[in-house]
């Protein structure tokens, strides 16, 4: 999917992290209205993370029963592009809206499954600012190289998190 794209951060930190932010409230305000009960809205990724280096996109979580789940991924298939670079499983939906500014990416999962666990690594880096200089140093580390070396590394990284975390 991403063989030949370059991972680069943001040129500018600050400008990046509030177009995310005012992104995902937008995001949020629209979705919210016609989502079920069940479902929770949050800003994942590396903008909502207080002093994360970002490539400047705005990654979403929804979080829903299992239940609902079918008619969420209706609801945001029909406002939203499918990450066709994705898995999608019966309990994980992916969206990816490139031509939104900043690029959006939405994660739809059930809570407690598998793919449940997007709060759960934010949570942990906002909780600590080693684990935040950690993930710094790998993504100056992988700047201007291919973006799918840059992803296996953060999958690394991101399972050593949610392990330490969870055991």
């Amino acid at each position: 999917m991403d063989g030949d794209a370059t991972f680069s951060l943001a040129n500018d930190q600050g400008r990046a992290r509030r177009a995310a932010e005012a992104l995902f409230a937008s995001v949020r305000r629209n979705l919210v209205p016609i989502l079920p009960a069940s479902a929770e809205v949050l800003h994942v990724g590396a903008t909502a993370i207080p002093g994360c280096l970002t490539k400047g996109d705005l990654d979403v979580a929804v979080r829903v029963d299992a239940d609902d789940l079918p008619s969420v991924e209706a609801t945001l298939a029909a406002r939203f592009p499918r990450n066709a670079g994705s898995i999608r499983t019966t309990d994980f939906a992916a969206f990816a809206d490139a031509g939104a500014s900043p690029a959006l990416g939405i994660q739809v999962t059930t809570r407690g499954g598998d793919f449940d666990v997007f709060h759960c690594y934010v949570a942990a880096l906002r909780a600590d600012s080693i684990l935040v200089a950690g993930y710094n140093a790998l993504k100056i580390r992988c700047e201007g190289g291919p973006m799918d070396a840059y992803r296996a590394a953060k999958d690394v990284f991101i399972a050593d998190v949610l392990r330490s975390r969870l055991l």
